[in-house]
């Protein structure tokens, strides 16, 4: 009877031990929480459809996040008529201030209207800004009382993106500034008007995809900024549309524009003071006032520019080919430019320095005058609108010097050449006399 009793305490040990082993595996998570055996994380990729990106929401750990900030999430209705300038601060604030790799969004399929609007950094981490949508400028001259200089400005953020997409349009609505320059009615004052994007103190700057139409004045103008990447840019607006320069460059280093298409109102790219290695390539041209250095020395002041690269440009029915101009009285220095392999069809003076430029009624003589030095015209070939197809104005006390023409065929006009060291190369059509 002992033996039986001792058999039984033991097999109730056993079935004891086997049921605890039981509960204990059923409390160890696997990952497969689902009952149908699929995958359960502690991470979740989310899909937000109304703003078409793929967002990526991690648990805590030592790995860099990353996130989009839409302004659809703070208010901005986008139906071309509301105001989201507040929408657009508040989500820019937020992009500013996140840490981890960060999307400032404006989404795509709708009008957002923007009075003048401040992007200023330095930010934490920000490295797109996506413009897939269509930003609206707000037509009331009135909502640019406190800058009447700027409608968006960029600044002091390095590292940064700028996308369009291809959809993505920034529309400057022009028209009611253009209708009351002095330029278009003389009866009207002189006034400032906006330029429509300004890239302010950028450094490492992409500008891709992106469409810009009708600004106000200047298209976009890119200020003391250094290392900048742009490409794949549509600028547009009409032909007798004043001061909208398409790309403006000022003060700044190292920048390559390419593969881009300007037809705009005055210059398709000006290049002023303080800007050194320029690098310009497969650029469409026109309408527009073409390919302009300067003007610069306005106002008895001092300014450079070295280095500019002009390599491979098409430029139809412009007022100007490519050209630099400088103010008398100003001094410094333009100093190794190249345009090269350019294609020039109907184009108003094609080949120009002028070191005598006045856009003033009258402009005195002056002793003193920018020095233009080392330049090369190398492979332009195409027709001439104007008499003059290559004019080199240069001053009598500081005469252009190291001017190169090789392998220049242009039809249609005479050359026009005055205090300049012009060498040619190749053949070179028309010939300074």
């Amino acid at each position: 009877m002992a033996r039986c009793c001792g058999s039984l305490a033991i097999l109730l040990c056993v079935l004891l031990m086997l049921t605890c082993c039981q509960a204990l595996s059923s409390n160890v998570d696997d990952g497969y929480g689902h009952e149908d055996g699929s995958f359960e994380s502690d991470s979740l990729i989310k899909l937000n459809n109304d703003d078409d990106v793929l967002t990526l929401k991690s648990s805590d750990g030592p790995t860099t996040e990353s996130s989009t900030v839409s302004v659809s999430n703070f208010g901005a209705k986008g139906d071309g008529k509301t105001d989201d300038s507040q929408a657009f601060k508040k989500a820019w604030k937020k992009a500013c201030s996140t840490n981890g790799v960060t999307t400032f969004l404006i989404p795509k399929g709708k009008t957002y209207l923007l009075k003048s609007t401040r992007f200023r950094g330095p930010c934490k981490s920000l490295r797109s800004f996506q413009i897939l949508g269509t930003l609206s400028a707000s037509t009331k001259r009135s909502d640019y009382s406190n800058d009447k200089n700027h409608w968006l400005i960029l600044e002091d953020v390095n590292n940064l993106s700028i996308d369009g997409g291809s959809a993505g349009i920034v529309d400057g609505n022009g028209k009611i500034w253009w209708q009351n320059s002095c330029k278009i009615d003389e009866s009207k004052p002189c006034t400032k008007a906006p330029t429509a994007l300004t890239l302010y103190n950028l450094k490492s700057l992409n500008v891709k995809n992106l469409r810009v139409r009708n600004a106000q004045q200047i298209q976009i103008s890119i200020e003391k900024c250094n290392n900048v990447n742009v490409t794949n840019v549509k600028i547009t607006a009409p032909g007798d549309s004043p001061n909208t320069d398409g790309i403006h460059i000022v003060a700044t280093k190292n920048i390559q524009i390419s593969n881009s298409d300007i037809g705009t109102g005055d210059d398709c790219i000006s290049i002023e003071d303080g800007s050194q290695n320029v690098q310009i390539k497969d650029l469409t041209c026109g309408p527009g006032h073409g390919i302009s250095i300067g003007s610069l020395g306005d106002d008895n002041s001092k300014a450079y520019v070295s280095g500019v690269n002009v390599d491979g440009a098409t430029l139809s029915e412009t007022d100007n080919g490519v050209r630099i101009k400088t103010y008398q009285g100003g001094s410094g220095t333009a100093k190794n430019i190249k345009f090269q392999n350019i294609r020039m069809e109907k184009v108003k003076n094609p080949i120009i320095i002028d070191q005598n430029y006045c856009d003033k009624d009258k402009c005195e003589q002056q002793e003193s005058a920018v020095q233009v030095n080392n330049v090369l015209y190398r492979n332009i070939k195409g027709t001439s609108a104007t008499d003059v197809a290559i004019n080199f104005n240069c001053s009598e006390k500081y005469p252009c010097q190291s001017i190169v023409l090789e392998n220049v065929n242009i039809k249609g006009g005479k050359a026009s050449c005055k205090n300049v060291n012009v060498k040619d190369k190749g053949t070179v059509s028309p010939k300074c006399p």
